[in-house]
């Protein structure tokens, strides 16, 4: 799994001094220009966030234009409606929490370029691209980096843009970026629309096969519970290996240290959950202690011992839970959570605790 971004090599070093000076200048030049924009940070320094155009915006009725009536009928009807701005979609509220905890880290440290960046991720053709800016600009969202790829899949460039996390409506899309060792999850909008905090930015992860790789979680499908907890007790001081999202925990604690050095961890604007099923007498215990070891905290940590997670969520209120099994992500939609899947994992062959039935190849 993808990493924080590290620090330059000595291989690159001679490179690495050309960008800069590259950058430098560029820097200079724009910040000669009178703007209240902020410019956008080096990518290198960021925590940089792509979505997709369908994530960001609600652009439901502009898909089925696109699978009924093709490729041309759509691109047309966006220029015929590019002054007519796009409605929220998923990532909409989480997105706006990302720009507030920026607001709040630019009072903190007005010259640091470790902020979020936040990369539109599309697969659109440069023509719509009109629309999408214009409703970008009517909700007054900082997103000024583009990447548009006229109908070819935009994985292959998450890398070269240093992609923390990627989020879509294309679970496919999603399963690839997670493969190239891309945090990567499938966001799903709620059935209920829930008050959501602007001033804090809220993320929920479960544990096993989203923040931990799938290790115990395989225990528990193939021998059963009481084997996991004898398991869990065992190898209570081994940590866990790393699952597909903690990279972005790592992110998110990164800049939550930078409040913490200021005094401000009390109005912190990030705050952090893990939602597990386990148990936390039986098997809380190494989730605990892994974290340690990565010198990774969270601020709250709910162990459910199998409850229902959706009642709880709805009492967080987060911006965005991360899970990998869709019972999980199912529940909490359905009480107004916006919920993102992660396809990793022995968890995608099960649903409700129940192996799901493969159809045979002819």
């Amino acid at each position: 799994m993808s990493e924080i971004k590290p620090n330059a090599t000595e291989n690159n070093a001679a490179a690495d001094t050309g960008d800069e000076k590259d950058w430098t200048a560029a820097k200079a030049f724009f910040d000669s220009l009178k703007t209240k924009k902020p410019r956008p940070p080096k990518p290198q320094y960021a925590v940089t966030i792509a979505v997709s155009s369908r994530t960001l915006f609600d652009m439901t009725k502009e898909r089925q234009i696109y699978e009924e009536e093709g490729v041309e009928k759509y691109v047309s009807h966006q220029q015929e409606h590019e002054d007519e701005p796009l409605k929220p979609g998923a990532a909409f509220p989480f997105v706006k929490a990302l720009m507030t905890v920026n607001t709040q880290l630019r009072k903190l440290y007005p010259d640091s370029e470790e902020v979020f960046d936040i990369v539109l991720m599309t697969n659109n053709h440069a023509q719509v691209g009109v629309r999408l800016i214009n409703s970008i600009n009517h909700y007054d969202l900082t997103i000024e980096r583009f990447c548009m790829t006229g109908g070819k899949s935009p994985i292959g460039y998450l890398k070269a843009y240093m992609t923390n996390l990627y989020l879509s409506k294309d679970s496919e899309k999603v399963q690839e970026a997670i493969e190239q060792g891309i945090a990567a999850a499938t966001m799903f909008t709620p059935e209920t629309e829930v008050q959501l905090s602007d001033t804090q930015l809220r993320v929920a992860f479960d544990g096993d096969a989203v923040l931990f790789s799938d290790e115990s979680e395989i225990i528990v499908k193939q021998h059963g519970l009481d084997t996991f907890f004898e398991h869990e007790k065992k190898y209570e001081n081994k940590p866990l290996a790393q699952g597909p999202l903690k990279c972005f925990l790592e992110a998110l604690g990164k800049l939550q240290r930078k409040f913490y050095a200021r005094n401000e961890r009390m109005s912190c604007p990030i705050r952090t959950y893990l939602v597990t099923a386990r148990s936390a007498a039986s098997a809380g215990a190494r989730v605990l202690k892994t974290l340690r070891s990565w010198g990774l905290e969270v601020d709250e940590a709910l162990f459910l011992a199998g409850a229902p997670k959706g009642p709880l969520l709805q009492k967080i209120r987060p911006h965005i839970f991360f899970d990998d099994q869709m019972f999980h992500i199912e529940g909490a939609k359905e009480l107004g959570t916006i919920a993102a899947h992660v396809p990793y994992g022995i968890g995608q062959k099960y649903h409700k605790g129940k192996l799901i039935e493969q159809t045979p190849e002819k």
